[in-house]
């Protein structure tokens, strides 16, 4: 089991179990909300950069971790977070993707160990979301679990004009929450959910 306090960064406290993420109208723009509708963290992916970058803030817009892509048009690599304030990195976000399902790995950034996974359920939603015209309207699910395999949460999509989920983590004693809740923005805007 990991020390997941080794992966707190400073500036945010996600200690609630379930959050909401919209995505905003314009572009891959997110907002996570906490059980009581505050804004506790903002994301969005900037835009004309050679390798994508997803800056992090808390509700207050003070930056607390940003996420960028370990090549250019990298759809199936990985993406480091790293913390704002102390510059270190903190996990890697591996995508593993196929049209038939989405995996994603959260790994330590230095040891590269395994922490948690988030997978795609479902091959047909996956597949008709991938091939189908507007399939990007049919909403998402995945399932986090930890480095065993064992259920940890789930992320569901909402049927709505602009992407609105679900994250809600059954039993995080084993992972990190942070890097979850990025995941999730991540996943959305770099796969066109």
């Amino acid at each position: 089991m990991s020390d997941t306090r080794s992966y707190d960064i400073a500036g945010i406290d996600l200690s609630d179990d379930q959050y909401t993420v919209e995505q905003g109208f314009i572009r891959n723009k997110y907002k996570a909300l906490d059980a009581d509708g505050n804004t506790v963290l903002k994301g969005k992916q900037k835009m004309l950069k050679m390798k994508e970058e997803f800056p992090f803030t808390d509700g207050d817009g003070n930056e607390v971790f940003t996420v960028k892509a370990g090549g250019i048009i990298d759809v199936a690599g990985n993406y480091v977070l790293s913390d704002a304030e102390t510059g270190e990195d903190l996990v890697i976000l591996d995508n593993d993707y196929s049209i038939f399902q989405d995996t994603w790995k959260i790994r330590d950034a230095t040891t590269e160990a395994k922490l948690a996974e988030i997978n795609s359920r479902g091959a047909a939603v996956t597949l008709a979301r991938n091939i189908v015209p507007f399939g990007g309207f049919i909403p998402h699910k995945y399932e986090i679990t930890d480095q065993e395999g064992a259920h940890v949460g789930s992320i569901d999509g909402q049927f709505s004009l602009r992407d609105r989920y679900e994250i809600v983590i059954d039993d995080a004693s084993s992972v990190p929450k942070e890097p979850i809740i990025a995941a999730a923005m991540v996943i959305d805007a770099i796969q066109g959910n």
